[in-house]
């Protein structure tokens, strides 16, 4: 772990060991199992940094310099974080060094702007006052990130957060800690100051809890479920803490009869395949209007068919392992069940016999809107088709559920297209493309699907407290005049 720029074993003394999804019984990870203890001496250091450090009285220049370091290093070592990634994960290695890249641009771009962060000066409020709002750091932000996207993720709150001032206590999921360690390494190698990016490694019960608990923490911010969202939102709530949460999806793609069908084709199997499914804006849903449904899905299908999936390590490979054999088996659950009531296979339902933790693509179609399969997240490699004959019905279908998270529509006729999208309850949108992103625009959910925007200049906003100062020129009027 690091606390307080020095790595640390736990007190304990105990490990967590990581087998890698991918290739049975290679064990690809070990790491500190942080105890209560250990988080808090990782808070008290990032407490320490923010209340004495220097780090949120620097100027904006100052951070921003310390910043772009950290990307230029993110990129000398692209090879090394991607291989850890893709063991640790199980995320083939070509999509693993993508990820890495574009996390070296996320630190650039906040770089960017933290020398540009800025507040406001009321002139027009009277002749004698002047009016200024000040942005300042929240403080110690607890960030909980889950096993999906490790660095990426942590990459879209990490830099704005310490960005505008902010010190932090990241915990990575006991899965995949190795590249969370490895990129506060590299923010101290950059010359970030001790406390200021502290990483503590361990199960979320006691140290992602602790984290929520601790009265040291001024924030904590959260990716992962509803379950667990939801309890760390009470425990923030006890403290009146401030709390921002990215939590579960179940995205739509809509597909009107106009769509360039193999494009929307290639975007749908990307959408619901990328990293296995495990992807909170997966496009799971897939809503079609009916003249085109057949012509669609055989796309689909010939493109599920041939896509490349298995070993991690192999260049080629398109999709790769699911994270647990735990995991695994929820997905096939949920598979059977969607069976069970009566929606069709098209292709896959099947884990694959290899040395790893594979699901095969999977195609649905038959799908009710109230089946399992159609309403709850998944997390796998499987898709489910539901018709539609007007854009109302296929807005209705698509906001026909708890979540809000992702959403895409294909059309040719960018009219329809954005005023579909306007009308889709969900907080990052696609039109004619899926999955795509860049720093410039916030992310975040809708409904269930959470609270808060990452990202952007919002990113900025999420991690700042605004304080209102009133300045008063000269002799104010005497409110005693006895």
């Amino acid at each position: 772990m690091l606390i307080g720029g020095k790595s640390v074993e736990a007190q304990s003394g105990k490990r967590i060991e990581r087998g890698s999804p991918g290739h049975s019984g290679a064990i690809v990870g070990s790491w500190p199992q942080a105890s209560a203890d250990d988080v808090c001496l990782a808070i008290g250091a990032a407490r320490e940094a923010f209340d004495v450090g220097p780090w949120p009285r620097l100027s904006g220049a100052e951070r921003s310099a310390i910043l772009y370091r950290i990307a230029e290093l993110i990129e000398a070592r692209v090879e090394d974080l991607a291989i850890a990634e893709c063991l640790e994960v199980g995320k083939p290695i070509a999509q693993a060094r993508g990820e890495i890249g574009y996390c070296a641009d996320m630190w650039r771009y906040a770089a960017g702007q933290a020398r540009a962060l800025e507040g406001q000066a009321h002139n027009a409020i009277g002749d004698d006052r002047l009016g200024l709002v000040l942005r300042e750091a929240v403080g110690v932000v607890g960030i909980i990130t889950p096993w999906n996207f490790p660095f990426i993720i942590a990459s879209e709150r990490v830099p704005w957060s310490i960005g505008v001032g902010c010190t932090v206590v990241l915990k990575p999921s006991e899965l995949t800690s190795g590249t969370s360690v490895m990129m506060a390494e590299i923010a101290r190698d950059a010359g970030l100051p001790d406390g200021v990016f502290n990483v503590v490694t361990g199960y979320g019960d006691p140290a992602g809890q602790t984290l929520a608990e601790d009265p040291g923490t001024d924030m904590v911010a959260f990716t992962g479920s509803v379950r667990v969202g939801t309890r760390i939102g009470e425990i923030a709530a006890r403290q009146v803490k401030r709390v921002g949460l990215e939590l579960g999806g179940k995205g739509p793609q809509v597909v009107f009869a106009d769509a360039d069908l193999d494009a929307a084709a290639d975007g749908i199997a990307y959408g619901v395949y990328h990293n296995a499914g495990q992807c909170c804006i997966s496009g799971s849903r897939l809503i079609v209007h009916e003249d085109i449904r057949d012509e669609l899905l055989a796309r689909v299908i010939d493109i599920s068919r041939k896509v490349t999936f298995g070993d991690p390590l192999n260049e080629t490979t398109k999709i790769g392992a699911m994270i647990s054999r735990a995991h695994l088996d929820k997905v096939d659950g949920y598979v059977k069940s969607g069976r069970d009531a009566g929606a069709e296979v098209m292709i896959g339902g099947n884990a694959e016999a290899a040395d790893g933790l594979y699901y095969a693509p999977t195609v649905f179609t038959g799908v009710r809107p109230d089946m399992a399969i159609a309403r709850e997240e998944i997390f796998g490699p499987v898709l489910s088709t539901i018709g539609f004959r007007t854009a109302d019905e296929a807005v209705a279908l698509a906001n026909d559920s708890e979540y809000g998270l992702s959403a895409s529509v294909w059309s040719r006729d960018l009219e329809n297209a954005m005023q579909t999208i306007r009308r889709v309850r969900a907080g990052r949108c696609w039109v004619n493309s899926v999955i795509d992103g860049t720093p410039e625009l916030p992310i975040g959910g809708y409904k269930k699907s959470g609270v808060g925007r990452e990202l952007g200049r919002y990113g900025f906003d999420e991690y700042s407290q605004f304080k209102g100062i009133h300045v008063t020129f000269g002799a104010p009027p005497r409110w005693f005049t006895g």
